[in-house]
C-alpha cells in the first residue's frame, strides 16, 4: 500500500488542555484512516509543534501523552503569535528534507472528526480533476455540538472592490474558494515548493487568507471539504461589537488596542496591499477613521449595511 507522508504544522501558547484534545482527535483520525479500507493509502504523520513560550507545561504534557507518536517540538519566546509560530514549525518541516507529500496546518483549538483525512483527500482529488493540479484543501468546521453553525473553512468574494465576501457553506461536494482559513488546511507539497510558506510580514492574522490568494495567482486553487470535518468555536467579537468597544475607549487605549499583534491593523493592511492593491488607499483611510473617529466609522459602516440586526 502506498505511503503518504504528511507534516503536521501547529503552534501553541498556554492552552494545554485544548492542545492535548486537538492532538488526541488528530491521532484518532489518523488511526481510523490507516485502519480503513484497502483502497486508502497509509499515512505517515510527523507533527511539528511550536511551543511559543508556554508556561503551563504544554510541551511536557504533549511529550508524556504522545510518547509513541512522531512529534518535534520547536521553542518560541512567546512573541511569535499565530503566523510566526506556524512559520517556525512549517519551516522546520521543510528544512528536515523529508519528501513530504502534504503539509497539514491545524489550529490547536480545533478538534477534527474521524472523517477529516478522507474529506481533505477527497477535496484535493476533486480540485486535481478540475484543474489538473493539486492545491489546498480547507476543512470546514462548526461550533461544538452544532453541526449547522459553520465557523471556519473559507470565503468567496461577492465584491472584490469593496472587499466583501461570504462564507461558503458545505453542500456535499468540494467547492472552490477565494480565501481560506487554516484551522484545518491540507497543502500539497507542490504549492509550498512553488510559493514557500506564510509570508514573513504577518505576525498573527490574515496569513492564511494571503496564502490562498498568493497560491491562486500561481495557479493553485483552494477547495473546501464537502462536509463538516471538525469543531472549532468561533469566539471573536463581531465587527459591530468590536467597534462599540472601541467607541468606549480613550484614544490612547484605542491605539494600544489596534497595535497589539492579535488585533493589528498592520496584518490586515498588509493582506490588502498584497492582494487587493486598488483597495489599499480606501482601506488605509477607513482603518484610521476607525481608530481616531470610531463613532463616525460606526455610522458610515451602518449606513453601508455592514452591520445587520
Amino acid at each position: 500500500m502506498e505511503r503518504v507522508q504528511i507534516a503536521g504544522v501547529i503552534t501553541v501558547h498556554n492552552r494545554k488542555q485544548k492542545t492535548i484534545a486537538c492532538l488526541r482527535h488528530l491521532f484518532n483520525a489518523l488511526d481510523t484512516f490507516n485502519k480503513g479500507s484497502s483502497d486508502h493509502a497509509a499515512i505517515q504523520l510527523k507533527v511539528f509543534l511550536t511551543d511559543d513560550g508556554c508556561t503551563d507545561g504544554t510541551a511536557e504534557a504533549v511529550m508524556e501523552e504522545f510518547a509513541t507518536r512522531d512529534i518535534k517540538i520547536l521553542k518560541g519566546d512567546g512573541n511569535l503569535f499565530w503566523a510566526g509560530g506556524m512559520r517556525l514549525a512549517w519551516q522546520a518541516a521543510v528544512d528536515e528534507g523529508t519528501p513530504w507529500d502534504y503539509y497539514l496546518l491545524l489550529n490547536d483549538d480545533t478538534n477534527v472528526y474521524d472523517n477529516v483525512l478522507y474529506e481533505l483527500f477527497q477535496a484535493d482529488e476533486w480540485g486535481f480533476k478540475q484543474t489538473n493540479r493539486h492545491g489546498l484543501s480547507s476543512g470546514i468546521t462548526c461550533q461544538p455540538k452544532k453541526p449547522n453553525e459553520i465557523t471556519y473553512g473559507g470565503f468567496n468574494f461577492v465584491n472584490r472592490t469593496k472587499g466583501r465576501f461570504v462564507m461558503v457553506m458545505p453542500n456535499g461536494k468540494p467547492q472552490p474558494i477565494d480565501l481560506t482559513h487554516a484551522n484545518i488546511l491540507l497543502v500539497h507539497h507542490t504549492v509550498t515548493d512553488s510559493i514557500g510558506i506564510f509570508n514573513k510580514g504577518f505576525r498573527h492574522r490574515c496569513a492564511d487568507w494571503d496564502y490562498s490568494m498568493t497560491a491562486k495567482r500561481k495557479g493553485f486553487l483552494t477547495f473546501v471539504t464537502a462536509n463538516v470535518c471538525g469543531e472549532c468555536e468561533y469566539d471573536h467579537d463581531s465587527g459591530k461589537d468590536e467597534i462599540q468597544k472601541l467607541r468606549k475607549m480613550s484614544l490612547k487605549e484605542r491605539i494600544s488596542y489596534i497595535n497589539s499583534p492579535t488585533r493589528s491593523n498592520h496584518d490586515y493592511l498588509l493582506y490588502v496591499r498584497r492582494n487587493l492593491p486598488l483597495r489599499f488607499p480606501i482601506a488605509f483611510l477607513v482603518r484610521n477613521i476607525r481608530v481616531y473617529f470610531p463613532s463616525l466609522y460606526y455610522h458610515i459602516t451602518s449606513f453601508r449595511g455592514v452591520y445587520k440586526g
